[in-house]
């Protein structure tokens, strides 16, 4: 994802595998970089634009004949929709200039945007549909989902957008985004949701867009934070970022994702009210480990070839509450097989903090299960 160091043009390296990190949740916020790695073989590229380097591939993308019904749909929601999302201007603390999208979700003045637009900045300016600059606040972070909030002082007769329920969003269904991409505003572009419940990695600093909305919808540099929406004009999702094709190091064509609504609908008002986030709503086992395969287990001398070693249990946390120890391999949650730490991560994401979950283990030789209420996801 591109970020405040980037230079103008220069397409995002790929997520780095970080260490794991003694924190509660150290375990969510690396493995699942490790896997989309391994996995998809991929990078991502934030929509954030440093600079107005033109030479970015063209934002157009053609769109199938749809029926007069969605074109007039399409329309509709543009006229309505376009007035709320505005273009954020970026100086950071270098002195370096910067640009992404923002949409307007509250009559105070709130602007939901991506952390990675704006954090680092030295100022903030936003620029309104009508072409009316003004002064921006950062008001909140939170690099985990990549969810930023800024704040202006509402303008006479602001327009501001209506969050939809994103949980209602199907897979082929119509979606338009709408930002300001390489710095041309007010953009429109048509697509489709691809895939739903994606668990995909920003590449700042272990961020995570949790149960991502998949789109074709092109994100290109100056996109990010801008709107999703569906066609019967409400927000939907925030697009963010794209995958990166690590053969060519351009950005794939065709496959972007988004913030779902419901997700920035429990984060903002958090940083609204407070500037950070109390509650992820993300369950934690409260633990740290590494992949056991074949090779590691011949080394270690394991009874398992494949699993989760427990390397080490947050104090007071949900494993050590269960009794589990360092050195412990998990093999399975419920009726799945724990592969790898990103299947344990997989595992846990589906499940609330509160739930509660029976880990088969190894203690040495012995196989026993342990039943885990699960925690609340914290980061200090």
């Amino acid at each position: 994802m591109a970020t405040s160091n980037e230079s103008p043009g220069t397409p995002a390296q790929g997520p780095q595998p970080v260490a794991p990190q003694r924190t509660a949740g150290g375990l969510a916020t690396w493995a699942i970089v490790v896997i989309l790695i391994v996995v998809l073989g991929v990078g991502v590229l934030g929509g954030w634009l440093l600079g107005r380097n033109t030479s970015t591939a063209s934002n157009a993308s053609p769109s199938p004949q749809t029926g007069v019904d969605q074109d007039v749909a399409r329309v509709s929601v543009a006229e309505k929709f376009r007035p709320s999302v505005v273009q954020i201007n970026v100086t950071t603390q270098n002195g370096q200039g910067g640009l992404g999208s923002g949409t307007i979700i509250d009559n105070r003045g709130y602007i939901v945007t991506n952390d990675h637009v704006v954090t680092g900045a030295k100022s903030l300016q936003v620029e309104l549909f009508d072409g009316t600059k003004l002064s921006a606040q950062l008001i909140g972070l939170s690099p985990l989902d990549d969810l930023a909030v800024v704040k202006i002082t509402p303008p006479p007769h602001m327009a501001v957008a209506k969050l939809g329920d994103s949980s209602n969003l199907q897979v082929g269904q119509t979606v338009v985004a709408i930002g300001n991409p390489l710095g041309i505003t007010q953009t429109v572009t048509n697509g489709i949701v691809s895939a739903l419940g994606r668990n995909v990695p920003t590449g700042e600093g272990g961020g995570v867009i949790f149960n991502s909305i998949q789109m074709d919808a092109p994100i290109n540099p100056g996109n990010s934070g801008g709107a999703l929406a569906d066609l019967q004009g409400d927000l939907v999702g925030i697009p963010t970022l794209t995958i990166v094709n690590p053969s060519f190091n351009a950005p794939a064509s065709g496959v972007g994702f988004s913030i779902p609504a419901n997700r920035a609908e429990f984060i903002v008002p958090q940083l609204i009210q407070s500037g950070k986030v109390t509650d992820f709503g993300l369950a934690d086992l409260g633990l740290q480990g590494a992949t056991v395969d074949a090779t590691v287990a011949a080394r270690l001398q394991l009874p398992a070839t494949q699993g989760v070693l427990v390397a080490s249990v947050d104090a007071n946390g949900p494993a050590a509450q269960a009794g589990l120890k360092a050195g412990d391999i998990i093999v399975r949650l419920d009726d799945r097989a724990v592969t790898d730490e990103a299947a344990l991560l997989y595992n846990v994401l589906n499940k609330s903090p509160g739930e509660k979950v029976a880990l088969q283990i190894y203690r040495g030789t012995q196989r026993s299960t342990v039943n885990v209420t699960l925690g609340n996801l914290h980061i200090p």
